[in-house]
């Protein structure tokens, strides 16, 4: 089993992180408004098909 070496993994880390491209501030700004609206349209179409679903079963339900 190999030691634990507290200064190589801490050179390790460092090293990965200066590889991180962190996006700019339009791109994040872009990002989430894109995603709050795909938040909006998907909340309205699961709106629909569970209103849609609670029909069908209400109108089955009084069948019975």
């Amino acid at each position: 089993m190999a030691k634990f070496n507290p200064g190589e993994f801490m050179r390790q880390v460092q090293s990965e992180a200066r590889k991180v491209v962190w996006p700019s501030r339009q791109e994040t700004t872009t990002t989430a408004i894109f995603v709050g609206i795909m938040m909006t349209i998907l909340a309205l179409f699961f709106l629909g098909v569970d209103t849609v679903f609670g029909k069908i079963v209400q109108w089955l339900l009084s069948l019975a």
